[in-house]
């Protein structure tokens, strides 16, 4: 379960976050690029921007709920 006071300090403010357990594996980058992205810092994924909708939240649950390491959050 990922942890929202290990947040990566590149996550945008929100609900959804990655922490720092991540291995940037890339799941969530692709199955929702519209909210994660590569840190060009660190090396992992961190949310750039959160999702808005109804469909986007859908979309951002799906890579929190397929992260294999869970690193992905959301409060």
């Amino acid at each position: 379960m990922a942890d929202p006071l290990d947040r990566n300090p590149e996550n945008v403010p929100g609900p959804f976050f990655v922490d720092s357990t991540c291995i940037d594996c890339g799941l969530c980058r692709e199955i929702a690029p519209q909210f994660f992205a590569l840190s060009g810092e660190s090396g992992l994924s961190y949310v750039h921007t959160q999702p808005f909708s109804s469909v986007d939240t859908v979309l951002a649950q799906q890579a929190v709920d397929q992260c294999p390491t869970e690193s992905i959050g959301k409060e």
